[in-house]
């Protein structure tokens, strides 16, 4: 049974997003991808691709940049969503010029309204070099602070390492 919450965390092409969808497909329930990604040059258009071959009529895909409000209150409880990813969500928020604080505040009151078990995939991006344009600083620092709101809010919470899960929170199911 999968926890009401949990949260993945990786590098770039870490394996998260597939550990993220073979944990929720454990639950043997129909499933809901929730998408933030916007398909805007011929690489993320790939990846796109990538990420969609693996998934078969097992999953239905809502793809939401923004507002993921209406979405996850649409879900019934045996409904479970993976939300892939925080780290594109955030980026859209920006490009947007969203107010950050009040957009997270937003998704994790939506997080704690749902009545189905989510899972939520998210880079870690503090493990690098300190970015040197002040756009990539504030990035980095927005996407930190949002990971740890995430890991909060979510009762498991792993990390994954060259496709390893790691647990930082929480018992895996």
């Amino acid at each position: 049974m999968l926890p009401k919450g949990t949260f993945i965390l990786g590098g770039a092409a870490s394996g998260k997003s597939e550990w993220a969808e073979n944990l929720i497909l454990s639950s043997g329930l129909n499933c809901t991808y929730l998408a933030t990604g916007r398909a805007l040059d011929d690489e993320t258009i790939l990846r796109v691709k990538v990420h969609k071959s693996r998934r078969d009529a097992r999953w239905s895909t809502i793809e939401e940049p923004l507002d993921l409000t209406a979405p996850l209150a649409s879900l019934s409880a045996d409904t479970p969503a993976l939300i892939d990813c925080a780290t594109m969500w955030l980026s859209n928020q920006m490009m947007a010029e969203a107010d950050l604080d009040r957009a997270t505040e937003t998704l994790l009151a939506a997080l704690r309204g749902c009545t189905a078990p989510w899972v939520i995939v998210s880079n870690e991006v503090g493990h690098g070099i300190v970015p040197e344009n002040a756009l990539a600083r504030k990035f980095r620092e927005a996407q930190g602070r949002l990971n740890i709101a995430l890991a909060r809010e979510a009762d498991l919470a792993v990390m994954i390492v060259a496709g390893l899960p790691q647990v930082l929170k929480g018992t895996l199911p």
